[in-house]
């Protein structure tokens, strides 16, 4: 199916596009206990910016290799200049430098498999939000003119605001299925639906963009 203009317009970056303020409540999802297996651990990259805890922007990345990490493209501000490797047009993706991170291992996303996806909080905590991929191979409208549909998955979940970049794991396997980068509300309660693309988008756009690079 495809996401109609309307839809698209009400799906929002699952980081905040304003400075927010923590005091009013601005953090998604549930504090976590830690992660499901230390490969993920390992993989995951908080990003953050701000001078005070009171005021700030935050989302997550996720590493793909030993020195290559991915977050979405509205996060740019939250990545130093110097360690950006490579933008994409069509996607809401970024792939940048980093170092000290193991690659998790990557699959791909079953209907109604359990998940849990991982991303900050406005106090720098980590947060988590459990739930089940609801719709595979939906689309949102390209980002330009000229660029290519968006195929993403769904996974409905009490995630939202900083969870943008990270990641999307497999609830029994710990298997990375997909990167998050956006959400609408669904009713009046505030339920959310959960957009991510799946790993394969991902890697395949990372070997387009850094052909040197391969995969892990």
């Amino acid at each position: 199916m495809h996401v109609i203009s309307a839809m698209a317009r009400r799906l929002r970056f699952a980081a905040p596009a304003l400075l927010c303020v923590p005091l009013a409540g601005c953090s998604a999802g549930h504090e976590a206990d830690g992660f499901i297996n230390p490969r993920i651990m390992s993989a995951y990259i908080p990003l953050f910016r701000g001078q005070e805890l009171v005021l700030g922007a935050w989302g997550a990345a996720v590493a793909l290799t030993p020195d290559i990490a991915v977050t979405n493209d509205h996060n740019l501000n939250l990545i130093p200049p110097g360690q950006v490797v490579a933008r994409s047009r069509d996607y809401d993706l970024l792939f940048f430098r980093t170092e000290g991170h193991e690659a998790p291992q990557f699959g791909n996303p079953r209907l109604g498999e359990p998940v849990v996806a991982y991303g900050q909080g406005s106090w720098h905590d980590l947060r988590d939000a459990k739930g089940a991929v609801s719709q595979l191979n939906t689309f949102v409208v390209p980002r330009c003119q000229d660029c290519r549909d968006q195929p993403a998955f769904t996974y409905d979940a009490d995630a939202g605001e900083g969870f943008s970049g990270g990641p999307v794991v497999d609830a029994d396997s710990g298997v990375v299925v997909g990167i998050t980068f956006g959400f609408r509300n669904e009713d009046e309660h505030g339920a959310k639906q959960m957009y991510a693309y799946d790993m394969a988008l991902v890697l395949d756009e990372m070997r387009r963009l850094i052909s040197n690079r391969p995969a892990q």
